[in-house]
């Protein structure tokens, strides 16, 4: 890998997440975060590779203006970590939606950024956020290669009857109305992980992904390419997820719509924001930590959002099982698949099938790259910890 440093930039909605990684060592130079753009009371926290943690109040009105002060910050003279932006060979830029115009990650031009732009009716709340950061950093880092990593492009191996929806197909050719998939670059770093792990060739093994978090999603990856993803046209579908529906009935959006006298707007956010675990919880938290400590003091709402959402991810392990025939190894990845023993075990009880005994001590290690089945087991458990950043750093750094 070429030695470069490599600035990550991750735009959210109000958000902006950074890392500074040095391709050949891998090591992270700095990394923060920026929130509340545009919102009073925003902040910027950031911490360099053995440094303390900082943290920076001041009004950031845009994301220009955060990519601005994630710029200074990393050349200041007395608490920086490189002497001048020369020393950052390249910018990788996390993109949420690519649609089907990018099957891997490119190098930015001006052609690249209307494609991204073509997409945003796909991600209305990320890709305008995605190409604010992009303009901003062209704008203040004049000539230095920027590529765009697109959470979509791992999941574009899909083949048609996978990423097809049953409806009439003349609304995929005219407004590509079809599953894309997310968390790509997670999916795709921890597939290649597990391989390593295993000592095991890439393109030879069955891998089901398990990225669990307050988003959440599993990958079906065959012989090195993605054939199937629980996510579809937005991130909506599939898992119930933390504040998310995951799977419904589509004709519950007009039957709630009916009943509550709301528009189809106001559903859409029920199923987004006050929906999954928080719903089922009947509001009581999203958290998984929470929901643990009262499943285990007997909470009946919090056994019911933990099971039903344990159960959704065991669905999904056997569909791709099937679609695969077969699997070689199954991770955990992402906030609760690497930091929750709980409800990995809670899923894993239901594997029995596939010839997986879970080794109970290995399970209780948390945030830690580890086999949790037992040596025997015919299908193997890891914990990979994912590094979305470090992903896109590479392919960065590939690009350029």
């Amino acid at each position: 890998m070429k030695d470069i440093n490599v600035l990550v930039i991750n735009c959210g909605s109000s958000s902006l997440k950074f890392q500074l990684i040095n391709a050949s060592s891998e090591e992270v130079i700095a990394k923060g975060l920026c929130e509340r753009i545009g919102i009073e009371g925003s902040q910027m926290t950031w911490t360099p590779a053995g440094g303390e943690k900082y943290e920076v109040k001041m009004p950031m009105e845009d994301h220009r203006t955060a990519v601005r002060l994630v710029l200074d910050t990393l050349t200041d003279p007395e608490r920086g970590v490189v002497k001048s932006l020369d020393q950052i060979g390249a910018v990788g830029h996390r993109i949420v939606h690519g649609g089907e115009n990018f099957a891997s990650s490119t190098l930015i031009t001006d052609e690249v950024l209307r494609a991204i732009e073509a997409c945003n009716d796909l991600a209305p709340l990320h890709n305008p956020a995605n190409l604010i950061g992009i303009n901003a950093c062209r704008e203040l880092m004049g000539d230095t290669p920027m590529a765009a990593v697109f959470d979509t492009a791992f999941h574009q191996t899909m083949p048609a009857e996978a990423y097809l929806y049953g409806i009439p197909y003349h609304y995929y050719e005219d407004y590509k109305v079809r599953r894309y998939g997310f968390h790509g670059t997670s999916h795709s770093y921890v597939s290649r992980r597990a391989a390593q792990m295993l000592g095991r060739a890439y393109e030879d093994l069955k891998i089901i992904v398990c990225h669990l978090g307050n988003g959440a999603s599993v990958s079906a990856v065959k012989n090195g390419k993605c054939v199937d993803t629980s996510m579809g046209l937005t991130p909506l579908e599939g898992l119930i997820m933390g504040t998310r529906s995951g799977d419904v009935d589509p004709a519950i959006i007009e039957f709630l719509c009916n009943k509550e006298e709301k528009p189809v707007q106001d559903i859409l956010n029920v199923l987004n924001k006050e929906s999954g675990v928080l719903g089922l919880s009947g509001g009581f938290s999203s958290d998984f930590r929470d929901l643990e400590k009262a499943y285990r003091a007997g909470d009946e709402a919090a056994i019911r959002a933990m099971e039903t959402f344990a159960y959704r991810v065991v669905k999904y392990i056997g569909a791709y099982t099937a679609a695969m025939n077969g699997v070689d190894v199954i991770c955990f990845t992402a906030g609760i698949g690497e930091n929750n023993p709980f409800i990995r075990s809670m899923i894993a009880s239901y594997l029995g099938y596939l010839g997986i005994a879970i080794d109970e001590a290995a399970n209780e290690k948390r945030g830690e790259e580890i086999a949790i089945s037992t040596p025997e087991s015919k299908t193997k458990v890891l914990v990979v910890p994912t590094n979305e950043e470090l992903a896109i750093a590479r392919e960065t750094a590939a690009l350029v």
